[in-house]
């Protein structure tokens, strides 16, 4: 059970950085299940890599609990109006993906999720990075999330449905169709970790709900591994989302899309050799 949970921990320390980090954490998921796989069921192997995102969202709440709480009486009647706006916006982003994610949830399972899949979608919007930061030479019109409007809120939020392709890194499609839009990168992430919270708690519980309706449950190692992960992942964020808002104030993404390429590239050698 010990390498279980050293196991465990290492998956927790993957699933922290990459979440946040616009480099999908599905693709580098799925490397370290080939590398040092869990000893769990397949059915409690699928949800885990949904659920030890609730880890990650945690980390979100904890380190943006005073901007997201409508309710703090440290804010005036305005800043409680622009809260509550926030909300709004998050609510109408977040609207795309989850009447797509519970209409193809299971078509995407059966269907795109393979490594031909990820490292494709890697590659491509490690590209994608690469243009968007060479040819960005406006100054972006959006530098704080209560100038966000809400078309421009919803159309995030289509952009944010091509996460449910494995590969594509939630944070990375939202990131970069906020760019596109017209937000400077720092807003950009900072409204993509707002979307986080409802996207994946809607996310872990339906994997949850499944999970439960084909009448599967968890051991106790099992439980076990679920709430290690869950914690390393918290702490991992914390780290990861602090350090991502103070990269983005003096560099770009390209380096991460340089990256994407590197590991989408990794992806395709490593399964066609094996």
């Amino acid at each position: 059970m010990i390498i279980e949970i050293l196991k465990t921990i290492l998956y927790g320390i993957v699933e922290g950085i990459s979440e946040w980090l616009p480099i999908s954490s599905t693709g580098h998921l799925i490397l370290l299940r080939e590398i040092l796989p869990l000893q769990t069921s397949d059915a409690f192997s699928e949800m885990f890599d949904v659920v030890i995102q609730l880890g990650a969202i945690l980390a979100v709440i904890v380190l943006f609990f005073h901007k997201l709480n409508p309710f703090s009486f440290k804010k005036s009647v305005q800043e409680r109006k622009n809260t509550v706006n926030l909300w709004g916006k998050v609510i109408v982003a977040v609207l795309p993906a989850a009447v797509l994610g519970l209409l193809l949830d299971d078509w995407l399972d059966e269907h795109l999720y393979n490594y031909i899949t990820v490292a494709i979608t890697l590659i491509l919007y490690g590209i994608l990075f690469i243009f968007l930061e060479r040819g960005r030479r406006n100054t972006p019109r959006v530098k704080k999330t209560d100038d966000i409007t809400y078309r421009t809120a919803a159309m995030i939020g289509l952009f944010q449905c091509l996460a449910m392709i494995p590969g594509t890194s939630r944070s990375g499609a939202t990131i970069l169709g906020a760019m596109l839009l017209g937000l400077s990168r720092g807003t950009a992430a900072e409204f993509s970790f707002f979307l986080a919270i409802p996207t994946m708690m809607g996310a872990s519980l339906l994997k949850v709900v499944k999970f439960l309706v084909k009448g599967q449950g968890m051991t106790g190692n099992e439980t076990m591994i679920m709430v290690v992960g869950c914690l390393v992942a918290f702490v991992v964020s914390l780290i990861a989302i602090r350090s991502l808002m103070n990269y983005v104030k003096k560099h770009s993404f390209a380096a991460f899309g340089v990256y994407r390429i590197a590991l989408g590239a990794l992806v395709l050698v490593y399964f066609l050799l094996k």
